[in-house]
């Protein structure tokens, strides 16, 4: 049975592996190949600080079988300065072996309990613009595009990602 708890520091180098998995294979035809193929979980697992807590700290999830991380979502506050009262879903990632499982939506489901243990209504999220199967999986969920746009530099490549809101009430 799948398990979903908060991180902790000793989870680091587990999370940073899915992030690499997941990026190298949702994202192949996205983001450059060779950029992919430079990512390391030792490089990620080093920026994580899942030992800091309070509201305007990130929380991370991690869904866990039998010992082994096979997702994560991360949440924290709004990065928009235009919404800066809203929560923010900053990441869901799950190990691509184990896709169309239900470890996102277990993960969707723990992560928008811990955005309204924060106090949220609302949340927002943002998806590469390219990124079809992620969102039709937000969209599924009831997250809904709201017009706003922005680019994020990843690599030499410059990627457009679209914003989600969704009502947690």
């Amino acid at each position: 049975m799948t398990e979903v708890r908060a991180a902790t520091p000793q989870d680091a180098l587990g999370v940073a592996r899915v992030h690499v998995r997941s990026w190298q294979v949702a994202y192949r035809g996205l983001v450059a190949q060779d950029y992919l193929d430079r990512l390391r979980p030792a490089d990620k697992a080093s920026r994580y600080t899942f030992d800091r807590s309070g509201p305007e700290m990130p929380a991370t999830l991690i869904a866990v079988e039998q010992e082994e991380i096979w997702g994560f979502a991360t949440t924290g506050p709004s990065q928009d300065t235009d919404l800066p009262n809203l929560r923010e879903l900053w990441a869901i990632y799950v190990d691509p072996q184990h896709w169309g499982q239900g470890v996102g939506r277990l993960l969707m489901t723990a992560a928008r309990d811990r955005l309204r243990g924060d106090g949220a209504r609302e949340a927002l999220l943002w998806v590469f613009a390219g990124n079809e199967r992620a969102r039709r999986f937000c969209e599924i969920d009831g997250w809904r595009a709201d017009g706003a746009r922005r680019t994020e530099a990843i690599g030499d490549l410059a990627m457009e990602e679209v914003r989600y809101r969704c009502a947690l009430i």
